[in-house]
């Protein structure tokens, strides 16, 4: 059965980035988040209350056909974001937002917990720590059409809360916390750590 990392962080963090580069440094295969490709992304950009919950419920189903895909694969596949940060972060803040109502939401929970319980585990966690300062800073200067024009600069309190609580249940031997205040753009400076600790016994060996 192949073996899944998922890179999870704040927006602005550098997910998809050090995805790209923990796949090209280990030979692992990269499984990201394609808005462009979402048949919901655009409309629920310009309706949020009308397109909020088809829209995450195809984000939900989306990350775990990606996981049942690199599970019946021999090698290792890494994710930017995943299933369960879909849930525990953008449906919890889009709740909170009033984009989806409490029905909604709880359809959303069924849902997770419905398809969590039919997958393991991912292998492996990496959690990109950074301050909101600097997560700021990164958004600001972004200029893409993104899920990242839903969520504000204020959101990031929010999202950084739900990312602790969440991240505080997972099992310890399956979590990596990286400090990235100082890491290089390419992640150069991580990937030995991460590499390694997909080596260790109760990671990905």
């Amino acid at each position: 059965m192949g073996k899944l990392i998922c890179i999870i962080g704040n927006n602005g963090s550098g997910k998809t980035t050090l995805t790209k580069a923990l796949c090209k440094a280990g030979g692992f295969t990269p499984y990201l988040e394609s808005h462009d490709d979402r048949p919901y992304q655009f409309l629920f950009a310009q309706d949020v209350r009308t397109y909020a919950l088809p829209n995450q419920l195809d984000y939900l189903l989306t990350r775990v056909e990606q996981e049942y895909t690199i599970r019946t694969q021999p090698t290792t596949g890494v994710q930017d974001g995943g299933l369960d940060q879909d849930f525990h972060l953008y449906t919890r803040l889009f709740h909170q937002k009033g984009f989806l109502d409490d029905k909604g939401y709880a359809l959303c929970q069924r849902t997770y917990r419905a398809l969590r319980n039919g997958a393991p585990l991912p292998d492996l966690f990496v959690r990109l720590k950074l301050p909101l300062t600097q997560l700021r800073q990164r958004l600001q200067a972004r200029a893409r059409f993104d899920l990242e024009q839903l969520v504000t600069l204020e959101d990031l309190n929010r999202l950084e809360y739900y990312l602790e609580e969440w991240t505080s249940t997972l099992p310890p031997e399956r979590l990596l916390v990286l400090d990235i205040a100082h890491e290089r753009v390419d992640f150069a400076g991580a990937l030995p750590e991460i590499l390694a600790k997909a080596d260790l016994p109760g990671g990905l060996s």
